[in-house]
């Protein structure tokens, strides 16, 4: 019998295996599917302090092993989420999820996970600084191991839970940006978000989406994952939830080799609904033929 169990940050799971926002909603379109308990948790719709109606349309652009969006953070708005969101998830989901939060600025950031910190669902917060900093001349937070780190400290100065802090791989240094939020008090590190890719409609001449540039994702960008993982996973002393092209129990079991106490799956929900259901299931007898009778005691065994 293998033991998937895992701690994060304090947060007991029964498997590493975690949805990511937005690729899950908040639960309800998957629900219908299968029992989502079986899930670790799931890292719901990344929300911001107001609401947001996203990017225009086209937003999805195919690509080979992968995919590009640009879906602009649509979402109802930390209120809605608290007030209509979470009630309702109750109903069909028991554990602690993860919070996934947004923001244009530092201020939008700490307003935000403010109010989730309060509620007793969450058990995580994930602090996406992927976004461009309005206040900064539009260049992402995430960017910078200074910006990084400043919303890192005002987060942490408004909320009493385990915060990870959600970095983008469009950079030269992901483990200066890692331990520089590491230094102001992050609790974990979530990485990858999606790189930055473009596709062209060569009938029309023009971008595929309407947006030009979107965020790529899926089973291409895995072994850029996987590397990233691993340089912070050694560089840093908190916990790291590993993420980017993970679509097999196998993607798991490498990722939590390189690093990760957590894995999160993304472009493979939109693909196969069942995605997250069936490496769950797959997970135990992947660690059978490797030997594996705990999961934990893989974690970050490569040095």
């Amino acid at each position: 019998m293998v033991d998937l169990s895992v701690n994060l940050a304090g947060m007991a799971m029964d498997n590493p295996v975690v949805p990511a926002s937005g690729t899950f909603g908040f639960g309800k379109e998957f629900k219908d599917y299968y029992d989502i308990n079986i899930l670790g948790s799931f890292s719901f719709k990344g929300t911001t302090k107001d609401a947001r109606f996203g990017n225009p349309t086209p937003r999805i652009a195919e690509c080979k092993n992968g995919m590009i969006n640009a879906v602009g953070l649509q979402n109802p708005g930390v209120h809605h989420v608290i007030e209509h969101e979470l009630p309702e998830m109750k109903e069909y989901f028991n554990k602690q999820v993860i919070a996934n939060v947004s923001g244009f600025s530092v201020d939008d950031y700490a307003y935000t996970c403010e109010l989730l910190d309060k509620e007793e669902q969450v058990g995580i917060l994930e602090v996406n600084v992927s976004c461009p900093n309005v206040h900064g001349g539009g260049m992402s937070f995430g960017t910078s191991p200074e910006a990084a780190a400043e919303v890192t400290r005002a987060v942490k100065a408004v909320t009493a839970k385990p915060v990870f802090i959600k970095l983008s791989p469009n950079v030269t240094d992901i483990v200066s940006i890692a331990k520089a939020c590491e230094d102001a008090g992050a609790d974990g590190i979530c990485l990858i978000n999606t790189l930055l890719g473009m596709r062209i409609d060569i009938k029309r001449r023009q971008p595929v989406i309407a947006n030009k540039m979107g965020g790529f994702s899926g089973d291409a960008v895995f072994p850029v994952a996987v590397r990233m993982v691993y340089q912070v996973a050694n560089a840093c002393n908190i916990p790291v939830m590993g993420c980017g092209g993970v679509s097999t129990a196998k993607d798991v079991i490498e990722m939590m080799m390189a690093g990760a106490t957590a894995v999160q799956v993304g472009a493979a929900n939109l693909i196969n609904p069942y995605a997250c259901k069936e490496i769950i299931e797959a997970l135990p007898a992947e660690c059978e033929k490797l030997g594996i009778t705990k999961i934990s005691d893989i974690i970050g065994v490569v040095k």
